[in-house]
């Protein structure tokens, strides 16, 4: 009885690990999408709302989910708050310590980089054009993404269910 539990413990454990893994995949494309959004917004409010960078940045966070909304949120906050602090750094800043709570990768933390490196320092057509590139950019990202989901979320649900039960056989 007692072994019959623990392998359906282990089996549902191996489970789940399998199911997290394919999860991140299927993560990151929703996230690219949603900072897509977000930089259009974002975009949008510097060219056409000829809104301040720090109040489009907290208009931005406020449309966009969690974990994206937090890096605009702080990057705006970094800019108010400590006036030593230029936008790169406050950009940095804010995308370093939120970047582990988000499933993208170094690539897109780059373009963000790059992105912010431009931003604040140049007129507003000159924004909007490093803005559209990083869009380009991302939308590249997220179709490698896509094809990673693709490729290996189902890999990662069959292999967590596969390596449970090869843990099981092994403590028959």
């Amino acid at each position: 009885m007692i072994k019959l539990l623990g392998a359906v413990l282990v089996l549902f454990a191996g489970t789940m690990i399998g199911f997290q893994q394919a999860a991140k995949f299927a993560e990151r494309p929703r996230q690219l999408r949603q900072l897509a959004h977000a930089l259009q917004r974002l975009e949008t409010e510097i060219g056409y709302g000829h809104t301040p960078l720090p109040e489009a940045l907290e208009r931005t966070a406020s449309a966009t989910p969690e974990p994206l909304a937090t890096i605009f949120r702080k990057a705006a906050s970094g800019i108010w708050e400590t006036e030593s602090f230029t936008f790169r750094d406050s950009w940095e800043s804010a995308i370093q310590s939120q970047w582990d709570a988000t499933s993208m990768r170094k690539n897109e933390q780059a373009i963000l980089m790059r992105l912010g490196s431009t931003l604040g320092i140049s007129d507003k057509e000159d924004q909007m054009k490093h803005i559209h590139l990083a869009l380009l950019q991302l939308k590249a990202e997220e179709d490698a993404a896509r094809d990673d989901q693709g490729r290996y979320e189902k890999m990662w649900k069959s292999l967590g269910i596969l390596i449970a039960v090869l843990v099981v056989i092994l403590m028959v």
